[in-house]
């Protein structure tokens, strides 16, 4: 199961990617950063599960002596939780930007905006 999750990840990282690199329209490069921020999160996760362990809550059913053999490391679980809080501010911004493009050059096309070409 582990494994079809990281593959999962790595597979959304791969199209995320691709689509960033051959779209251009702003809003689909958008989107397709969003899908492989979303695959990194699902690889980070899959990194951080470890079979036949629980939650890292202790209570009576973890006694505090076994805790390091029994539970998970939550760092990774806090780290995708911070990551999906970035990558919506970060979407959001990034499609405030894009509003702001069409409202000046009435096009969402990356290959009109021409001005800082040398």
């Amino acid at each position: 199961m582990i494994l079809v999750s990281m593959a999962a990840g790595f597979l959304l990282i791969l199209m995320g990617l691709y689509g960033a690199l051959t779209n251009r329209n702003i809003l689909r490069m958008i989107v397709a950063f969003t899908i492989a921020s979303t695959g990194v999160n699902l690889v980070l996760v899959s990194v951080g599960y470890l079979a036949g362990r629980t939650a890292p809550i202790l209570d009576a059913a973890v006694p505090v002596a076994d805790a390091a053999e029994r539970i998970i490391d939550p760092v990774p679980q806090a780290l995708v939780l911070t990551a999906i809080v970035i990558g919506l501010g970060i979407t959001a911004l990034m499609l405030a930007y894009a509003f702001k493009l069409y409202e000046t050059k009435r096009t969402l096309d990356i290959s009109k905006f021409t001005e800082l070409k040398g």
